[in-house]
This record gives C-alpha cells, structure tokens and sequence, in this order.
C-alpha cells in the first residue's frame, strides 16, 4: 500500500498539535507550570514523533525527538522553566512548521537549519540537566522503525521476548485495548489491526476491548497510525510479558519491551475510513456514533455554487408566475413559497459549514504579541473577545495579513514603553485588545489599545511634505484616514519592525477587496481603534434593486442607510463641480449614479430622483437614482474572474429574469463621479444654490 495516500491526514492533524503546542507554551507560568499543561506540550510532540516515524520523516523525527525527552524532563520537574527555555521550546516549534512545510511540499528539511536546532536542544539538555542526564537527551534520534520513550525504565533483559520467541514470523506480541469505541468505528480498527499484524486473541469486557496482536512493527508504531483513526484517550497499547503495567496513552504511551526486528511500512487506514472515523469527538469517546466528517473546502464551495443556481432559478419561477396568468393559482403560489423558504433555509445551512470561530484568526496573535513586545522592550497584554464569532473561511484566511499589520502598528507606534506609561500615570503593563461581534450582516473586528494615540499635527505635517492635499480644518476622521496613504509613515526611524510607509496602504485595500472598509478612532493620551467591518460571506448578500434608466443594479443592504427625495433647498453646488446634500446637520457628497456609469434615458433633474444614502469607507454618500425597486437576497458572481475589474462595481449576480445586475461598489462610485465631476452632475444644474463653505460629514 502506498502510505503516501495519507500524508494530507497527518499534515492536517500536525498542525493543528503544533497549534496545541504554542498556545500552551505561551500560557505557560515559568514560576509555578501547570502539570497538565506540561503533559499536553509533551504528547503533542510524541503524537507528531510517532507520525514522523510511520512516514519515514526522518528530520521531523529526529527533531521532536529531541524535544520530547527535554519536555519529559521539564514535565517531571527536573528542568526548571525559565522563558528563555520556552523561546528555545518556541523556537523548536517553528522548525516543526518548517520541516513539515517541506515534506508537505515534496521536499526534505533544511539540513543546516535542522542541525542548527539539533545543536540548541542539545546545548540546552547539557547545560542545564549535567552531563550525564544532558548526555542522554542529546543521544542520537531513534531510527525510523522505533520510537523509544525518553524517561523510560529499563525493562529487564529477560522481560522482553527475542525476535522469533513465542511468535511465527518473529515479531512481538502487543495487547490493543480499545475503550468506549461505538460498533462500526471498532470493527475499522480491528479491520486495520490486522494489516498490522496477526490478531491472535480477542476479549470483550464490558466498554474494553482488547486485541493480542503479534506484529513485527513497534509499541509506537502501532499507536501512531491507530491514532489516526481512534481518539488518544480511546486506545491503549502495552507489549505483553513486559515487567511493568501498561500506560495509557493519555498520560505517557510507553512500551517496555520493544523487538529489534524491522519492521514492515506500517498500514494506514484508508482515506475514506480515516477521514471519517478520526477527530470523532465526544460521541466517539461515549461510545456512540461520530460527530464530525472531514470534507474538502472545495467540495464545500461546489454545494454552495449548486444552492446559488437554485436560488437563481427559484427567483426565475417566482418571476415567471408573477407575470403570468397563473398568480392566481393557489396551489402553485403555495408551492412557491414552500420552494423559498427551503431554498433559503438550504442556503443558510449550507453556508453555515464554511463559517469558522474567530479563535482561529485570533489564536495567530499571542505569539506575535510576545516576541514583537520583547524586542520593542514593552511589557503587554493581550485580550481576545468574540472568539466564537464565526466568519466566512475565505475571509479569515484573507484578514489574517491586515490584521497583523495592525496590531503591529499597535504595538510600535501605539504602546508606550513601560517608563512612559508610569510617568503618565497608566499601568507599566500595555493592554491590547482583539475583539469580533457581528452587526447586522456583517461582522466588526476592532484592534484596540490604550496607548498614546494618533498626533494629529505630527500626520498632518507629514502629509503636507510628502505632497498630500491637506488643511487645518479637516475633521479628525479625514486626518486619521491619511495614514492608509501609499508611502505614509510617522516613524521617527526605520526599523524591522515599521518606518518604511508600507503596510497600512495594504491594509486598507485588502479590506475593501473583501467588500469591507477600516475606520479609526483615537484620542490623544488615551488609546486607538482601528474598526474592521466585513460581509460574514463573499457568496451570497442581501441586495437592494435599484433602477438607472432602464438599467437594474444591486445595493448591499449593510451599506443602505435611507432613501429620500431632495429638495431644491438642500443641495448646494460647491468650488470644483461638487454638489452636497443637506441631510438634517450633515453635508453629504452627491453622486450621480447616471452620470457615473454613462446610463442613457435617466433623471437628471435631482429633484425628481431619489437619493439613497449609503456609506462606505466610514463616510456617507447621497446616490441618485430613478426609482428603488425592492429588496432581494443576490448570489454573487465575481466580474474580474469572468470578464474584467470594472469602476464603481464589486460583482455581478443574475437576476429573475435571467438578466444581469452590477452589484455597486459605494466608495468606488464616489471616486468615479469625482473622476467626472469637470462633466455638469445634473441637467439642471440651476436648481443648487452656491454655498461658500460648507464641510462634508
């Protein structure tokens, strides 16, 4: 059998204990360390060992070898944690990454780097546990046929059977208990039990099942890939005849007494079985039947085209019924909003499993906080909130960079140091805060922290030597909005860290390219926002149809504010072309949707369109437009992957009638119509009266 089949599923569950890894590494209190903390750092790098093994990853292998048998140390208290030995743990984790990046790939480790952190694990095994216990934890990794435990007893030379004692084929006998394993899911493993060897015995008590199996193949070896199939906690597995009782595999897996006969490429179990019995959850662990499947995202994105297609003819059928002479038909009207309402309930249940927690963003951060505030000297505090926010998969994977840049931010330009914050009069401690909630459609992600603020002078004089168009008057949102410019940068210096002008131009437009705006709040002394707002998907949105002449086009709701008529008394043309719209206390920016998009047959008399006051990119427009048709739910179909980046529009859907409708982009049309405006906005310019200074909101 080829194992390569199942890389993928151990690649998949690697990550995620290497994950397990570093959040429990830096929770970790150096002065008083959980136990059960430590016990968990310990088997996730025996889990990845034992994978390692089984692959025949050799400098994966050789790697968590190392540090597991400093972890065990650590765990049983005889290495005292200091944090530059959790650095050196951290550390160790990131070759982890590496390494399994390149084999992921199809590629080996990096030699150099993997001795490099061989010769660190083991510098630090002898100086810190003496040369002979340092000694043995720097010994030689174990081949790839074994996995022998650290801090392992002997057992007694006569304890463990010679090749060929007792056995046929010259193997070892293991006893497998299998615990709390539901019907189908233990036949699969005793199914799999026997590729590994031969089962000579079987015994059931009660919730216990145990398995004599004779194998050429390690204690460890076993476990690895039955692992992959049952949960940890499910599974024992100890070498008959040995001196000492078998571990559970929760605590430490140990097998007394190992063969030295080499073993056969171990048998996983097949793709199919494996996907769908592992990470079984807590039904398995009860005994009863698994509680989660593995699917491919892709596989996840063709239901969600499939369920869009069948809105799409949904709002066909409701169509052709209102414009037929069967409107009338009770049973046929019936059946349509049967038809709507499952079809809308299919969306929102298929759009559910690509929704993912915000933990999954969020849990990136504590390791960025921690080194990036040691190098910057800063003593930090991190705090997440709404880590069960869900968002859309393709989005988190897509904020991860943005927000990065942000928090960076924060902690360079944002933070003071500790001296700093004391003489001010704040705790020596930063406090920087993470926090999702979702609101309305869309989902808000704040970066906050309590540190000095933007200076609003130091921006400005800035922006007025690097040739930005600036005045004293601006409010505080424009002046904050200037740092998102390309090249924009107020550090004093330029460091590893920031001070070269790139990032937060990036920021800014990644965030609209996901159909979402950043904004800003500061106060001097006192701290920043920085306000992320997002659709919770890019797939499917709820849409208000307008109408342009005879052309249709698609509002997102989230950004619709409210619709009015405008008064001749309330628009006033300003310096430049540019018309406002007086709306209660504000001064809004009028865009002439017709003009903008070079729509035929349109109003062009304001007073007789309808403005719809949008916002977007935190400020607020007036669009004109001839008449508002409805609100519709619109599945979105992305214009530049079929045809090409078009001003002013985000996407495009399929209305009822099967024609096509742009879905307008807000903060792109206000840059179209300004693109424009030496073109008359209105064909009775007339009717605005000149204002000689008024400031849009």
């Amino acid at each position: 059998m080829d194992i390569t089949e199942f890389y993928d599923t151990f690649f998949e569950e690697a990550d995620e204990l290497l994950a397990e890894m570093e959040s429990h590494l830096l929770e970790l209190d150096v002065d008083n360390p959980d136990v059960e903390r430590l016990n968990a750092i310990f088997r996730a790098a025996h889990s990845i060992k034992g994978g390692a093994g089984t692959f025949g990853f050799e400098a994966l292998q050789r790697t968590t070898h190392l540090l597991e048998n400093l972890l065990d140390y650590t765990r049983r208290g005889e290495l005292a944690l200091r944090r530059d030995i959790v650095d050196t743990f951290l550390e160790a984790k990131d070759m982890l990454n590496d390494q399994l990046d390149a084999y992921r790939q199809g590629g080996e480790p990096d030699p150099e780097a993997l001795e490099r952190i061989c010769e660190t694990l083991r510098r630090l095994a002898l100086e810190e546990l003496g040369e002979d216990a340092g000694a043995e934890v720097a010994g030689a990794a174990p081949a790839a046929s074994a996995s022998p435990e650290p801090a392992a007893d002997p057992a007694p030379a006569e304890a463990a059977p010679s090749a060929g004692e007792g056995t046929p084929d010259g193997g070892a006998r293991f006893q497998v208990t299998l615990i709390g394993v539901a019907d189908k899911d233990r036949d699969l493993l005793i199914e799999e039990l026997a590729q590994l060897g031969d089962i000579e015995d079987q015994q059931v008590d009660g919730e216990r099942h145990r398995v004599v199996l004779t194998s050429s193949l390690s204690g460890d070896d076993i476990e690895a890939v039955m692992c992959f199939i049952a949960e940890p906690e499910q599974l024992e597995v100890r070498a008959l005849d040995a001196a000492a009782p078998a571990a559970a595999t929760e605590s430490k897996p140990e097998v007394k007494a190992e063969t030295e006969a080499a073993p056969a490429p171990a048998k996983p179990a097949a793709p199919a079985k494996a996907e769908s019995a592992a990470k079984s959850g807590d039904g398995a662990k009860k005994g009863g039947e698994s509680t989660s499947i593995r699917v491919p995202v892709s596989k996840v994105d063709q239901i969600i085209n499939l369920v869009g297609e069948l809105i799409i003819t949904q709002s066909m059928l409701n169509q052709v019924a209102e414009d037929s002479e069967t409107v009338n038909d009770g049973a046929l009207v019936t059946g349509l909003n049967l038809l709507q309402r499952t079809a809308r309930d299919l969306q929102e249940a298929v759009m559910s499993v690509r929704m993912v927690p915000m933990d999954y963003v969020f849990s990136r951060f504590p390791r960025l906080v921690r080194d990036l505030a040691g190098k910057l000297g800063k003593d930090v505090e991190l705090v997440t909130e709404g880590k069960s926010t869900e968002l859309d998969k393709g989005l988190t994977e897509r904020i991860i960079d943005p927000l990065t840049h942000l928090v960076r931010n924060s902690l360079d330009h944002g933070i003071e140091t500790p001296d700093r914050r004391e003489a001010a009069g704040k705790p020596r401690t930063g406090r920087l805060t993470l926090s999702a909630q979702h609101q309305g459609g869309n989902i808000l992600i704040e970066v906050i922290d309590d540190g000095g603020g933007l200076n609003r002078d130091k921006i400005l004089e800035k922006a007025r030597s690097s040739g930005l168009s600036v005045s004293d008057s601006m409010s505080d949102d424009e002046v904050w909005q200037l740092i998102f410019a390309p090249g924009f940068s107020t550090a004093d210096a330029v460091s590893d860290v920031s001070g070269r002008g790139v990032g937060m131009d990036v920021v800014k437009r990644n965030i609209q390219a996901m159909g979402g705006h950043v904004e800003i709040l500061s106060t001097p002394g006192q701290g920043t926002t920085t306000r992320i707002v997002l659709p919770l998907t890019l797939a499917i949105l709820d849409g208000m149809s307008i109408k342009v002449g005879e052309e249709m086009f698609i509002l997102p709701v989230s950004a619709v504010i409210e619709s009015l008529q405008p008064r001749a008394d309330d628009l006033y043309s300003m310096a430049g072309g540019d018309v406002l719209l007086k709306v209660r206390e504000d001064y809004l920016p009028v865009v002439a949707v017709h003009h903008a998009l070079d729509v035929a047959d349109a109003i062009t008399d304001p007073t007789r369109a309808i403005a719809v006051i949008v916002q977007g990119e935190g400020r607020r427009y007036a669009l004109l437009v001839d008449q508002l048709v409805g609100q519709q739910q619109v599945v979105v179909k992305n214009l530049e992957t079929n045809y090409r980046k078009v001003p002013g529009v985000s996407a495009a859907t399929i209305l009822g009638d099967g024609s096509v409708a742009l879905i307008l982009d807000v903060a792109d049309m206000h840059r179209l119509g300004q693109s424009k405006k030496e073109n008359p906005v209105f064909g009775a310019p007339t009717r605005a009266r000149p204002v000689e200074e008024v400031e849009p909101s």
